[in-house]
């Protein structure tokens, strides 16, 4: 399944996203080999900082990561980019600084040693200061506008979901004629404590990735498709193709993924790719600008919902376990029990139609329907 986006013809809207799997030429060379779209190259600063141990953590559900920047000075990302581009393949360079100078002279750097595109990384979870710079939307418009003005390549611009103004901010994105926006980025997290040693699992707080992160990163792609007119990059706990295709049908043009390569390995990230292919094929898509944003037009207001008088039923013709009582649990307003031959029943007069059975059952014997 192909996709537009940043004006580049990728031939995967699957995009490698920035981290430590994209530190160098060579890692960002094997997963280009994966086949997907494009790949992102770590956090590119003027001044490298040294790596603290340990700096990631893992609790079976999603990231905390304390790296901050490539450990790559800017002059050798000449060499980097020479490898990483050796066999071909789009690759976009991600770029941080404090000062719009500052940002314009690597992404002119980055530009001349032959990157596709710039992304901005104008925040992190790690800190404050650029998290004050994320929530300015001036800050951000002066940002992008000189960038934009100093290089050839499209520039996009990662917004942080640590901001309360996210829409305002991706306005102003546009405004200084950024070409997309990336959203969103890692959620500054504690990840957890280990009570035994009473210490945090690690020193600091830091980025917060993966699958515990993806309802964020829906929403926040929803609200900025809702608003602005440039293309959007969904990022946040894309396992799945199945989870891209909610980014995308949720207004995205190409998803990034980055914490289950970590924690997969790039073969996995290729069978995410070659999963959308086969979806794509067998639904007849060829291109994403075929199903971009249609499930955000189903994605009303709270105040446009038609109140119905629906409730749960249960279908008994589909067998369940007698030990699995999930819906009869969960249910807050006591309207479900067991019928004498194991079956599921409503009482009418108790259910509200909340519809959470319908999501608990395992069996997918519950569904909400006309009371």
């Amino acid at each position: 399944m192909k996709t537009n986006f940043l004006g580049l013809p990728l031939k995967s809207p699957v995009i490698v996203a920035a981290g430590p799997w994209s530190r160098d030429g060579e890692s960002i060379r094997r997963s280009l080999a994966a086949g997907v779209g494009a790949v992102i190259t770590e956090t590119i600063v003027s001044e490298p900082i040294i790596d603290v141990k340990p700096r990631i953590a893992f609790d079976g559900l999603g990231a905390q990561n304390i790296r901050l920047f490539s450990d790559v000075q800017i002059e050798g990302w000449e060499r980097e980019m020479e490898i990483a581009k050796s066999n071909g393949g789009i690759v976009i360079a991600n770029v941080s600084a404090h000062t719009p100078s500052e940002l314009a002279y690597l992404a002119v750097k980055m530009e001349k040693y032959g990157a596709d595109g710039i992304e901005l990384g104008l925040s992190t979870p790690m800190g404050v200061d650029l998290e004050v710079v994320a929530s300015d939307p001036e800050e951000v418009y002066e940002m992008t506008r000189y960038v934009v003005e100093n290089v050839k390549i499209p520039v996009m611009v990662k917004l942080s979901q640590n901001v309360t103004n996210l829409s305002r901010v991706a306005k102003e994105v546009q405004r200084a004629g950024g070409a997309a926006v990336s959203a969103i980025n890692a959620i500054r997290c504690v990840l957890g404590v280990d009570i035994d040693n009473m210490k945090p699992l690690l020193p600091t707080y830091g980025g917060y990735s993966g699958k515990p992160i993806k309802p964020l990163g829906l929403a926040s792609v929803a609200s900025i498709a809702q608003t602005v007119d440039i293309p959007i990059c969904g990022i946040g706990g894309i396992d799945s193709y199945e989870n891209a295709l909610e980014y995308i049908m949720l207004g995205a043009s190409a998803v990034q993924v980055g914490t289950a390569l970590m924690l997969k390995g790039r073969d996995y990230v290729r069978g995410i790719v070659e999963e959308l292919d086969r979806w794509g094929q067998e639904n007849r898509i060829d291109d994403v600008k075929e199903i971009c944003g249609k499930a955000l037009e189903k994605l009303k207001s709270f105040e446009e919902i038609k109140i119905e008088p629906l409730i749960s039923h249960a279908d008994n013709s589909i067998a369940c376990s007698a030990d699995c009582n999930m819906c009869i649990n969960a249910c807050m307003y006591g309207s479900l029990s067991r019928t004498k031959d194991g079956g599921i029943k409503t009482n009418s007069q108790c259910c509200t139609g909340c519809g959470l059975c319908t999501f608990v059952c395992e069996a997918n014997k519950m569904r909400l329907d006309w009371l």
